[in-house]
Order: structure tokens, then sequence, then C-alpha cells
């Protein structure tokens, strides 16, 4: 390659990784500025930092000579594949809570790449190598893991533009975690400068996408913070406070009354919610509707956003009677949690105490007591 060539494909490469960084800047000051109460909106915001952080920090000859603002940069970088993670789990699980062994997971990634750029690489240590396939091999291990859980939570999301985005964004993030990982712990020459550039136009192409899948999502479907749906398993009714109330009221207005009604028969009538295993599919063939259908008079009638937790309300009903009824206290937890339609006892535990706020041994005790 002569040296004209080299640097046009070097101001190429620049270019490609300067327009990256700067949009997703931008992406991450708007979901900041517009949905900042939300936690994935936060995580999304600082996943933006972070591969904008990359996007500069991977580039030839940035890391040869460290220097003290290069920190918060290389920090961010090295840590970014747990942010999407954590990224993953917040956008697609409503009941996601931040703990504080997240921020000590992040941390540790973060001071890897700090040491490794600042004390091992330029003395020639050999366990700057160790370190570096370690900080990939994690890097790996969360992306895989972020797949992992939006695959498994996809059929019981009942946000229509959520199951659209899922795997447009995670895939298209992940996979190019995954290649660009990959490359480097198997040492393809990444550090040359065709495929430094050809790294860049990925990650511009990648980004300019998820920017414009993100901008045609309502927002209010992605980050629900600023919107409390209070529902009645029993009668049905739902009690819906939005900054958006007139988009909400229209999509109330175009549900099927009908659907819900007959849904609601087949819920508090037949408890179907008992049967193991139910899906949404079986409970469309059920009720002779399309599964698109019933997924958005779920969401948009009832104010459910997803299935489990809508099935889960009515278990935890019928474990509610079970467990204050005198004449079933020598029945087991176990046993009311099987009979109410839960698989195993765990599950059944963080949801009733999630609805609850307390166990459900606890509130047999409090109820038998009075």
């Amino acid at each position: 390659m002569t040296s004209d060539a080299a640097s046009a494909i070097h101001i190429f490469d620049l270019a490609l990784r300067g327009g990256a960084a700067m949009l997703l800047l931008l992406v991450a000051a708007l979901l900041a500025r517009d949905h900042g109460r939300s936690a994935g909106a936060r995580l999304g915001a600082l996943f933006a930092l972070g591969v904008a952080a990359y996007a500069v920090s991977s580039a030839p000859g940035f890391a040869a000579q460290p220097v003290w603002w290069h920190a918060p940069i290389l920090a961010l970088s090295a840590g970014n594949t747990f942010i999407f993670w954590m990224f993953a789990r917040a956008l697609f699980d409503d009941a996601f809570t931040f703990r504080r062994w997240h921020l000590a997971v992040w941390s540790v990634l973060a001071a890897l790449g700090l040491v490794n750029c600042y004390l091992l690489l330029p003395l020639y240590l050999p366990e700057a190598n160790i370190v570096r396939t370690v900080i990939l091999l994690a890097a790996l291990s969360f992306a895989l893991l972020a797949v992992a859980h939006t695959m498994s939570t996809w059929k019981s999301d009942l946000v229509e533009g959520r199951r659209r985005l899922r795997i447009f964004i995670i895939g298209a993030a992940a996979g190019y975690t995954v290649v660009n990982t990959l490359s480097k712990l198997t040492a393809l020459p990444d550090s040359s400068a065709l495929v430094s550039a050809t790294s860049a136009f990925s990650l511009a192409v990648i980004t300019l996408l998820i920017a414009w899948a993100l901008l045609r999502v309502p927002g209010a479907e992605l980050f629900p913070a600023d919107t409390v749906s209070v529902q009645d398993p029993k009668a049905g009714t739902i009690d819906r406070h939005s900054t958006e109330t007139d988009n909400a009221d229209d999509a109330v207005d175009a549900v099927d009354h009908e659907l819900i009604a007959a849904l609601e028969r087949l819920m508090t009538e037949e408890q179907v919610y008992q049967q193991e295993n139910l899906t949404i599919g079986a409970l469309a063939a059920s009720l002779g509707q399309p599964e698109y259908k019933l997924r958005r008079t779920i969401n948009q009638g009832l104010g459910y956003r997803n299935f489990n937790v809508f099935l889960n309300r009515y278990r935890i009903m019928d474990a509610k009677s079970a467990l204050a009824d005198p004449g079933q206290a020598n029945v087991s937890v176990l046993a009311i949690a099987m009979d109410a339609g839960f698989q195993s006892l765990g599950p059944f535990n963080r949801a009733f105490k999630a609805e609850t706020g307390i166990t459900p041994t606890e509130f047999r005790r409090m109820n038998l007591s009075e």
C-alpha cells in the first residue's frame, strides 16, 4: 500500500470515527434530556457515551502513549459491554433495578483497562496480554448474555414497537461486539489501516441505523417512567396517568372492548392462568383471535407491557386468597404457588414480593393472626 493510499485511509478512518462519536453524543444527550427519569434511557445514554469512547480509543495510535485525559475515555470503553448488558436488561425488563454489584463489575473492567494502558503496555510486561484477553472475553460474555436475555423475553413482550426494536438494536450492537472481539482474540490484523477503517465504517453504519430505529419508536413505548398504570385483574379496569394522555386515550379507544370482556371471562371464570406454560398464542387461540390483536389489547387496553406480569396478577390474587384462608393454613406455600399457575417457588416469591412488598409467608402470618 502506497503512503498516499495509507494517508487517505487514515483520514477516512478518523472522519468516520469522529462522525460516529458526534452522533452518539447527540443520542446520549437526547435520551438524557427527554427520558432522564427512566433507568433504561439513562443506561442507553451511558452506553452511547461508551460506544463514542470506543470509537475514539480504538483509533490507531490512541493508546500507544496515553496521557491523563485519555483515562475517562479508556474507562468508558473498557466497561461498556457490561453497560450494554445492563441497557438490554433495563430496556426490555420493566422490573429492572440497579444493584451495587453492577457498579462493582463495571469498576473492575474499567480498572483493568486503565491498568493495562497506563502500566502494563508501556512497560511491555507479559501480563498485558493476559489482562487484554480477560477484558475481551468479558466483553464477549456480556454481549452474548445481552442477546440471550433479549431473545428469552421476546415472546412475553406486549409492546409492539419494543418487540421490533429489540431484535434490530441487540442484533446490530451485539453482532459488532462479537465480531470485533473475536477478531482481536484470533489476532487478526485489526491494527492495520485498512482493517481499522473497515471497523470504523461498520461502527458508523450501525450507529446511523440504531439512531434511525430509536427515532421511529415513540419514547413512551421504550421508556415508560412517565406512565403509571393501575390494573384491577378482577374488575378489568385501568387507571392510566401519562404525560402522553391524548395518545393513551386514543389507543384505549381503538381497542376491542368485546375482546377485553371475553378475555376477562376466560381469566376469571375459567381461570386459564392456572394452566402450566400458558402462552399468549395459546390464549389467543382460545379466544379465536390473532396473537397480535390480543397482544395489542392487553397492552393498550389493560396497560400491561409484559404477558407474564399480566398472568401473574391473576395468579397472585389466587394465592393471596389461599394464603389468607384459615382453612388452608396447613397447605404449603409451594402447593399454593403451583395451584395458582407458577411452576416453582422462586419465581412465585419474587413476583409476590414485587406485587405486595412482602413475602408470601409474611402475608400469610399477617392475615391469619388478625
